[in-house]
Formats: structure tokens, sequence, C-alpha cells
């Protein structure tokens, strides 16, 4: 299949937006997953007077991640999708987070260099046009030393994992989709993380990009080896 991109995957995650919550909630450790990865931060003291960027924060799953790693830090979700963010937005622990809809591609000309201490990307960067330029952009928004955590399915290289990944989209993931007459976005879902980088791959990726101590972090239970966390830092000032 052609994969979705721009807006023809904004439209999809719209439509998906009212069944999205119920369908990652039934996948065991979803949510302690992002927490995890939230935790992989590092922020101390709770965030206190840190910026955090949660890129392509959708429904507020990550946000509210984020939120629990770092209550006293001021919060950013931005994402493509406006009936992702008015789910978000809806939810009370998150009434004082700032969402702001747009694509990632898009906060060069919104968002001024050095906007944040932080940036976590959750299931994002193998959905984007060009995941370079997020990158780059991502780089160029961190302060100097600023953190990055990528959450992402991100096979570990081994063809079990690959077998794994696609006997659970078939039996479980699609059909799931095709119930809530969302089966266009679960079908992108698969084939987004089959042809997406390996885990070895994205972390190169991450280093051309000029991120510094990147390390891959492995996620425990049925995702071992096809979701991980990438943790990573700008450069000093010279």
């Amino acid at each position: 299949m052609t994969l979705l991109r721009g807006d023809a995957l904004s439209e999809a995650f719209d439509q998906g937006s009212a069944a999205y919550d119920r369908l990652v909630s039934a996948s065991p450790g979803y949510h302690a997953h992002l927490r995890r990865s939230a935790r992989r931060l590092g922020l101390a003291d709770g965030g206190a007077g840190l910026r955090v960027l949660d890129l392509g924060c959708g429904t507020g799953a990550s946000t509210e991640a984020l939120i629990a790693a770092a209550p006293l830090a001021r919060v950013t979700g931005v994402d493509a999708s406006a009936g992702m963010l008015e789910r978000a937005a809806a939810k009370p622990r998150l009434t004082h987070v700032e969402f702001v809809h747009a694509p990632a591609e898009a906060l060069a000309g919104r968002l001024a260099p050095g906007s944040f201490d932080a940036v976590f990307a959750g299931y994002l960067l193998r959905n984007v046009q060009d995941a370079d330029a997020v990158l780059g952009l991502v780089r160029r928004l961190l302060v100097p030393s600023g953190r990055l955590a990528v959450h992402e399915y991100t096979l570990g290289g081994s063809s079990v994992d690959r077998v794994v990944w696609n006997a659970v989209c078939s039996t479980i993931i699609r059909p799931a989709g095709r119930l809530t007459g969302d089966a266009r976005l679960y079908r992108h879902l698969q084939e987004s993380v089959n042809t997406f980088d390996t885990a070895p791959e994205f972390a190169g990726r991450l280093r051309k990009a000029g991120f510094q101590g990147v390390r891959v972090l492995p996620l425990p239970g049925w995702q071992t080896g096809i979701t991980h966390t990438f943790v990573g830092r700008t450069a000093q000032e010279a």
C-alpha cells in the first residue's frame, strides 16, 4: 500500500480520534511504556522552570506521560490532527497545557530557535514526510545541551521482531481498526513500521542530525525488539 502522508494522514487520524484512546489502552503496556520513555528524558526537580515540547502529542497520552515525569514543567503539545488535539484538550489533567495545531514540519516559522529545554516525540518520526528535516528542526528548537527522547516503533533488526509485529497487526490491531471503521489508518500503522528504520538505523539518523550521547533503550513485554526509546542531547555552546 501507499503510506499515508501529510493531509491524508491527518484526516485519517481525525476520523480515528474517537476510538483511538480506547484501542491503545487495550494494548498491554502502552501507557506504562510512554511514562518510562518520558522519565528517560531525565528532567530534574520535576521539570521546574523547564519548557518541554510534546511533538506529535495526539490525544494527549504522551502529554500525560510527560506531566507524570515532570509535573512542574511548562508543556506545549503539537499535532497535525485537529481531531486528536480536541480529545487531548478535553482531558482534565491537560487543561494547563498549551496545544498547537500544526504539522511538525511547519513549526520553523512559528517557534523560535532555543524555545525548549526538552522535546518528547512519541510515534511521530515514521509518520512525517521528511524525518531528517524534522530532526533538524527539533535540534534548532532545543537549547544547548537540550534533551530529546523519541518513543517509536522501530524493529530491532531480528527477523523474529518483524514476524511478531506483523502477527500482532494481522490478528489484533488491524481487525480492531476495521471494527471501528479505521482500517486505512491501522493498515498504515503496520506498513509504516515495516518500511521505517530499524532501531540501529534510527540511532544513526539521530547522530547524523547532530544529536550527541545517543542511546537506544528497550521496552519490556511483547514490544521488546519492536518499540524503543531513543535519547540524545544537543551540543553544548562553544
